[in-house]
């Protein structure tokens, strides 16, 4: 698995990224997750196949797959060889730390998730989307003495407008505090509206993309109507973001795939990997193909042809994920 910088940062993290949304206990509408012991084969696999990235959030089974992964690290592996990465924003309880990007939100929530994940430090400490209600002066500030503390390596954020991110980070600018290297936005051939301003808005600033849904909650890796995942049938933001997905689209993907003898999965994974601000698609694994095919996907070098048939199709569309 070869490992690269995250943007133009220091940090070098795997090529494909393990998203741990799917792991922690069943909770409200996430009666799909997996439980530590049916989790249990997917971080034994990520460590056989270099997937040194981890990805999870405060929120996700609102602190459990942060204590799931937190274990998983101490059984299957060592906390050095893991990049570590964990989100702060949505609410885990009603108190005045319990959400948001208020300094008294970012320093409860991140020692809560330190005490959840069973570690000093967090690799990159991610907004999970834009406070309206918070200066971001004061969110900056909070987030870059988190990095003078040594409670957290870098910095990332995820899922909004790029005139907001671009803000956030003159803020940071302006003041010597800790910018950005990470930008963990929704893209995959169905939702292309990244392209737009955000991309060239990272390629500028050398912030590294690490797309989220790079499948559309598998859409892109079965036939147009097949039936998917339980997670991809009843997850509600798979409905609302995606629905049945592109019908045209899915059918390219089909059909490359079909013409290479490889899992669709590949060729829409394959296609995102092509995009240079790209540095890891983050892959949610709930079936052990999964991230083999993740990885294999790689390898496959999709033809210029083959790269215009599948971007034909796009209908453009609003921006989603935030």
């Amino acid at each position: 698995m070869d490992q690269v910088r995250l943007g133009n940062s220091g940090l070098r993290v795997s090529r494909i990224a393990l998203g741990c949304m799917s792991f922690g206990e069943k909770r409200g509408f996430n009666e799909w997750s997996l439980d530590e012991d049916e989790a249990a084969p997917f971080f034994r696999q990520a460590v056989d196949l270099g997937i040194t990235f981890w990805d999870t959030a405060n929120v996700y089974q609102l602190g459990s797959s942060e204590e799931l992964v937190g274990r998983a690290i101490k059984k299957y592996t060592r906390r050095e060889d893991v990049v570590l990465a964990t989100k702060v924003f949505f609410p885990m309880h009603e108190g005045p730390g319990g959400r948001g990007l208020s300094r008294r939100a970012i320093m409860e929530q991140i020692d809560a998730s330190l005490t959840r994940l069973g570690t000093d430090y967090v690799d990159l400490y991610q907004i999970h989307r834009f406070d309206p209600e918070t200066p971001v002066e004061e969110t900056m500030e909070a987030l870059h003495d988190l990095v003078r503390m040594g409670k957290v390596r870098y910095l990332g954020a995820s899922s909004m407008w790029a005139w907001q991110f671009a803000t956030m980070q003159h803020a940071a600018d302006l003041n010597g505090w800790t910018r950005f290297i990470s930008m963990q936005n929704l893209y995959n051939l169905i939702q292309r509206e990244e392209e737009r301003e955000m991309f060239g808005l990272l390629a500028h600033q050398g912030v590294g993309s690490i797309p989220w849904s790079p499948l559309a909650k598998g859409r892109l890796a079965r036939p147009y109507g097949e039936h998917g995942t339980t997670r991809g049938e009843v997850d509600p933001v798979a409905k609302r973001f995606f629905g049945d997905g592109n019908e045209a689209i899915i059918h390219e993907v089909e059909r490359i795939a079909a013409d290479r003898g490889v899992p669709m999965a590949q060729v829409a994974l394959a296609w995102v990997l092509r995009n240079p601000v790209v540095t890891a698609p983050i892959v949610g694994a709930t079936k052990l193909h999964h991230l083999a095919d993740a990885v294999a996907a790689l390898d496959l070098q999709l033809s210029d042809e083959e790269v215009a048939a599948l971007e034909q199709p796009y209908i453009p569309q609003l921006p989603q994920g935030f």
